[in-house]
């Protein structure tokens, strides 16, 4: 029997987010304060391809804070690929730590289907 779910994701998983700087061939994820344009916070920053400024993570809240200024300091579509590869490392590092295998499908419209079976290989 086949289940579709969506996901809404929260960037709380500091392991998760190395996965998806690694996949997307970005730097790792560097705790502690980072300065945006006006202003500076605390968290987990991460530098997208071609942004100024980085995205900043509050691991509590799962919340981004970041200044692309409405897209001329930065492609908004980086921090969309950020977020998904962000949501497929941490679905495959959670069926995994069930027990569950993975099959990850990349679909013609950039989207990803991953296949959770729980009972053997996928």
């Amino acid at each position: 029997m086949s289940h579709i779910v969506t996901i809404q994701t929260q960037l709380r998983d500091p392991v998760a987010m190395r996965w998806a700087c690694a996949r997307l061939q970005i730097p790792y994820p560097v705790p502690g304060k980072h300065r945006l344009y006006s202003r500076t916070v605390e968290g987990w920053g991460v530098q997208l391809k071609g942004w100024n400024y980085p995205v900043v993570i509050d691991l509590k809240t799962g919340q981004a804070q970041f200044d692309n200024f409405e897209g001329r300091w930065g492609e908004p579509s980086e921090l969309d690929r950020f977020t998904q590869a962000y949501a497929v490392a941490k679905a495959t590092r959670e069926a995994r730590r069930l027990g569950y295998s993975i099959r990850e499908q990349t679909l013609p419209d950039g989207s990803i289907k991953l296949t959770v079976q729980t009972g053997g290989a996928a």
